[in-house]
């Protein structure tokens, strides 16, 4: 059974977070908590597997929670953040933690059981691994590709790899200023709509963000889009 503890500084948030987590075959809820000092209690008195964390919390920023658990009497935990921050910063900070992954609210919460099975299997390679004793380098590339390919595996209806590919690569060219929907059509050869798709999936997932909207030359405000990854 994997024990997940819930963190969030919204109580309805935190009450549908925990309620997915419960129906989760094979996950146990073993805490829900709304603030940082109450996860790293939760965290001592509880001994969670997995942690859902928020990163605006009322007492302290969820990153500074994330930097306190990988430093003693913390034991060997997984994370997956779960938040509104949306700015670059933020992202890597968190990728520098070592967090499973990064949610970006709003989301479907599918995405979020796609998540929990994902650490389910995640966390069932490593036992394999961990049983073997000491791993080689092809048992270290099998993880790692495992990994990508559950990536691939659940991509959501009308997505495609290598178009995800084509639209990331046009952001990484775009640098800082980020570009609009209608500036990565141009880039891809894509049409604006399916553009918009692809940049606000990129957006979900965590490996681009949008900027503070621009005006065009019709005056109307522009969104714009960066990657996270660059």
């Amino acid at each position: 059974m994997i024990r997940v503890l819930v963190v969030d500084d919204d109580f309805m948030v935190a009450k549908v977070h925990s309620s997915v987590v419960a129906r989760q075959p094979g996950f146990q809820v073993v805490g829900v908590v709304h603030s940082g000092a109450a996860a790293l209690e939760a965290v001592r008195t509880t001994h969670p597997d997995l942690v859902l964390l928020d990163v605006y919390l009322p007492d302290m920023s969820g990153l500074d929670v994330l930097r306190r658990l990988r430093e003693p009497p913390f034991g060997e935990l997984d994370v997956i953040v779960i938040s509104a921050a949306r700015d670059l910063d933020s992202v890597r900070k968190a990728m520098r933690g070592g967090v499973f992954h990064y949610l970006v609210k709003p989301f479907e919460i599918d995405v979020l059981r796609q998540r929990l099975v994902e650490f389910a299997e995640h966390r069932a390679e490593l036992a394999e691994l961990r049983a073997a004793g000491e791993v080689g380098q092809d048992d270290v590339d099998r993880a790692f590709r495992s990994q990508a390919a559950r990536t691939t595996r659940r991509l959501p209806k009308s997505i495609s790899r290598d178009t995800i590919e084509l639209v990331e690569r046009a952001l990484a060219e775009a640098g800082d200023d980020g570009m609009s929907a209608m500036e990565c059509a141009d880039a891809t050869g894509l049409s604006r709509s399916s553009t918009r798709r692809y940049l606000d999936h990129l957006v979900e997932v965590g490996t681009a963000e949008t900027l503070r909207p621009r005006y065009g030359a019709a005056g109307r405000p522009e969104r714009r889009y960066r990657s996270t990854t660059a």
